[in-house]
């Protein structure tokens, strides 16, 4: 009997399953105590199996023990009762909305601190101790408390997943492995996640990166932005001076000031979207970022690969900053300049210089030729490659894209793909990913028996014979046809035959303001094939087409 100043062990008069003091204890053949009642309730439960264990040690008993009261630990219980209010034996906290619960406690729960892969059981700090004090439970594999490691059981054959199927990037158990993964590329969960957790790293650096690339980027149009305010109101300022000096052409001045303010809300448009779309960019990889560092904490082998492999993989940016370049921006400078000199020159030869102003705002694209005829000037507004690849998404179910994506086949075979609206049904073509703002230029090469080289509103048809570029009105196309046919443009059903020796590369220039449209043959020397002039009133998109079998076209790199 414990003397006063003692300090006795309540927990050894704790039932292991309510963690209440013992009532009408029972000791069973492997030496537990418990309560009657506790007992007999754990093993109603395992009736069904015919097997009947002890909630601590796990051993089994067959049949169903007989339960006989200990009275000898019953007088002692209630001796402690006496010395000791019953509220000090539950010292253990109480699982709270949102916490795991123990799944062995009865009545209250008590806060789970660990789950057991194995036993597929959580357990609170109590229930817990047999795996730290028998030997076969101490190999069991135990993580945090989870609410969701229940996953880990194989639905259809109800074992552990312990194995990863790369083949079907899932987690499967053994039996799986032997059944409808026989044969499929398998190793084992815990070593997959290894592996991959190895891979979070260098594609967070990748993503850090990117974000203080981009983010530099993102200050790089806010300085521009700037710069470009500063100098056309500059410019405009010292226009309306002299004009106003000028009353004779007061009327004049201000179709130049109009034109300055046109333009420089067409540019600071166009700077802002770029900085908008860069700022999303980088809010995008922060999450991602955020994800990436949140799965490298995750210890369920389960949880981790299946959110692992649903994470879309890391695209490349689509935003390239038009301001990187070794001289700095003048934007308005030249319009300023041409004023102060207008202002100098008498009233004679001023209506000489209202033209030569009027041209320069007109001018003023970052001081780009707008008419390229030199590779060198169409490589100013050459379409960076990752910029110009065709959307899956759209791609015909013959077409088949290879090159990272970049090249299109024509396959006899239907390709494996989902079924989307942006699809074409009915005609072997595909779009690209990116829609084709202000100047233009890309190239196109192609083989077999010929090809389509196009542009395309996004919302051309999918289905039937409009859907062909140049059967409608939202595309315009140059078919280059089998050898030594020469090529057909194509807009609305509307066809142009034209008679010119073929080449294997086409380029292509878009002045999406202007409404210029210009296919070129490219070999030793650049001929214009065709030229459109009409005004454009959606994005376009660039597009290819290979209606032969073999038959290939491919965004390439500018030489």
């Amino acid at each position: 009997m414990a003397q006063q100043g003692d300090k006795p062990d309540w927990e050894k008069f704790c039932c292991s399953i309510c963690l209440n003091p013992l009532k009408d204890p029972v000791t069973i053949r492997c030496g537990h105590s418990y309560c009657m009642n506790c007992i007999k309730s754990h093993w109603d439960e395992e009736k069904q199996k015919k097997i009947y264990s002890c909630p601590q040690c796990r051993q089994t008993f067959r049949p169903r023990p007989a339960l006989v009261k200990n009275t000898m630990l019953t007088d002692l219980v209630e001796e402690l009762k006496k010395t000791k209010p019953q509220a000090a034996l539950a010292k253990h906290c109480h699982a709270k909305p949102g916490d795991v619960a123990c799944d062995l406690c009865t009545g209250r729960k008590r806060k789970a601190l660990k789950s057991c892969l194995q036993c597929l059981v959580s357990y609170c700090e109590v229930h817990l101790q047999p795996h730290y004090a028998v030997v076969p439970l101490k190999k069991h594999k135990l993580i945090e408390a989870s609410a969701k490691f229940q996953e880990n059981i194989c639905s259809r054959h109800n074992e552990v997943m312990k194995i990863f199927c790369r083949t079907d990037r899932q987690c499967i158990c053994y039996l799986c492995s032997m059944d409808e993964h026989k044969g499929h590329d398998t190793v084992v969960a815990e070593a997959e996640m290894t592996k991959r957790k190895g891979e979070i790293g260098p594609s967070r650096q990748e993503i850090q990166q990117r974000i203080q690339n981009q983010e530099k980027h993102a200050k790089m149009f806010q300085q521009e932005v700037e710069a470009i305010n500063r100098s056309a109101d500059k410019a405009a300022e010292e226009s309306q001076k002299m004009y106003t000096e000028l009353v004779l052409l007061t009327e004049r001045s201000s179709a130049v000031k109009r034109k300055i303010r046109s333009h420089q809300e067409i540019e600071v448009s166009r700077s802002k979207e770029l900085q908008e779309k860069l700022e999303q960019e980088i809010a995008d990889l922060r999450r991602k970022d955020a994800d990436l560092e949140e799965l490298s904490h995750t210890e369920d082998q389960t949880q981790f690969l299946r959110k692992f492999y649903s994470l879309p993989h890391l695209s490349e940016s689509t935003i390239i900053p038009r301001i990187d370049r070794e001289c700095p921006l003048r934007y308005f400078e030249d319009v300023t300049t041409a004023v102060s000199e207008a202002r100098a020159k008498s009233l004679e030869s001023y209506s000489k210089k209202l033209k030569n102003i009027a041209m320069r705002v007109t001018e003023v694209d970052f001081l780009l030729p707008q008419d390229p005829k030199t590779r060198a000037e169409f490589s100013h507004y050459a379409v960076q490659k990752h910029q110009l690849k065709p959307d899956p998404n759209t791609a015909n179910m013959q077409i088949l894209l290879s090159d990272d994506n970049r090249k299109a086949t024509s396959m006899r075979e239907e390709q494996p793909c989902s079924s989307n609206l942006l699809r074409f049904m009915n005609n072997s073509q595909v779009l690209s990913r990116e829609s084709l703002t202000g100047r233009c230029y890309w190239e196109v090469q192609w083989s077999g028996l010929g090809a389509s080289i196009a542009v395309a509103q996004k919302d051309i048809p999918r289905t039937g014979d409009e859907s062909m570029f140049g059967n409608n009105d939202k595309s315009w196309v140059l078919e280059c046809l089998p050898k030594g046919k020469g090529y057909n443009f194509k807009h609305n059903s509307d066809k142009i035959s034209i008679s010119a020796p073929q080449a294997s590369r086409i380029g292509v220039f878009v002045d999406f303001r202007a409404g210029i449209l210009i296919f070129y043959s490219i070999s030793e020397s650049i001929t214009v094939l065709h030229k459109v002039q009409t005004t454009f009133t959606q994005p376009l998109y660039a597009g290819l087409g290979v209606r032969y079998f073999g038959s290939t076209a491919e965004f390439c790199d500018i030489k």
